[in-house]
């Protein structure tokens, strides 16, 4: 019998060390990486302060207008907000910001449409600014918030012609909104340097970052965000939900992308119906740089595209 209660003891002593471990490790890779104050985001802010000047952006430009803040409440409960700025027409641009990103950082993207006379709503995902949440949705829970937003601003206005534009995280928001029921005022989407799943882009920046095996620690992380968060990364797949859009996508990456390295775009491009996908490719572009550093083609691409889909 002592030799029984030895193997038990053993038994639970492993299980409770398993579950330490377990929770352990979840814990920290959720704070590292989907926690409203991760590490990783951050990172990615003190990053972006410091290549401002790359990436053109005049946080001041915002001050010269009056934007209305809007606020709704997501599926989930929790109050999201946005910035909506009328422009006395019928196009709207709802802009959406990505990983660990100021919405205002979107200034360039937010001007460029201002100029060509559409409304602008530039929306705070979840678990950034002044919108709650703990957990950043990367681009799998915004994608329902964005549809959410898109319903708002189809009641305020019924005459609207939208378009989508999403950066990076953003991007792969608007993707990942593609294929849900969107009303018809959506007649456009452009998405600019998005990734095609959650896990194959978390694994990469870990594996890059680190210059470490994502076994297993990352195999830990996904059933731990699935039994505590409910939070599937495999299933967060833009791939899946662009196979089912049904207006035209404009897809824009650098080539020199080593954050969302270019292979995401063309699998998102190969995946799209053929009758409604246009690919415009940036040489020598890093992840987010394609507009400041083509400013004039990037324009050409974006005016053709919008003649063509929104009248």
């Amino acid at each position: 019998m002592k030799i029984f209660s030895i193997v038990a003891l053993v038994l639970v002593g492993l299980l409770l060390l398993g579950m330490i471990l377990y929770l352990t490790i979840g814990g920290i890779c959720f704070k590292i990486a989907l926690s409203r104050k991760s590490t990783a985001s951050r990172i990615v802010s003190k990053e972006m302060k410091k290549v401002l000047d790359s990436y053109k952006i005049d946080f001041c430009w915002w001050d010269k207008f009056k934007f209305e803040d809007l606020t709704l409440i997501s599926k989930d409960g929790l109050k999201l907000v946005g910035h909506f700025l009328p422009n006395r027409s019928d196009k709207l641009a709802i802009i959406v910001h990505g990983y660990g990103a100021d919405y205002r950082e979107m200034q360039r993207y937010a001007k460029y449409f201002v100029e060509k006379n559409y409304n602008i709503l530039a929306v705070e995902n979840r678990a950034h600014g002044s919108s709650e949440g703990k957990m950043i949705g990367m681009g799998w829970l915004d994608r329902l918030d964005l549809v959410q937003w898109i319903n708002l601003m189809v009641e305020k206005n019924p005459d609207f012609k939208i378009v989508l534009f999403g950066l990076s995280m953003g991007a792969s928001t608007v993707c990942m909104a593609s294929g849900e029921n969107l009303p018809s005022n959506v007649k456009a989407i452009i998405s600019d340097c998005g990734f095609d799943n959650v896990y194959n882009q978390i694994k990469y920046v870990f594996k890059y970052r680190t210059k470490m095996p994502t076994w297993p620690v990352l195999n830990i992380f996904d059933v731990y965000l699935k039994s505590v968060y409910k939070f599937d990364m495999k299933n967060a797949d833009a791939i899946k939900q662009v196979k089912k859009c049904k207006v035209p996508i404009l897809y824009i990456h650098g080539d020199d992308d080593h954050f969302v390295p270019t292979e995401n775009v063309y699998r998102l491009f190969n995946a799209t119906n053929e009758k409604l996908r246009s690919l415009y490719i940036v040489k020598g572009a890093g992840h987010a740089l394609s507009y400041p550093l083509a400013e004039g083609d990037y324009e050409k691409q974006l005016n053709m595209f919008l003649a063509k889909n929104i009248k």
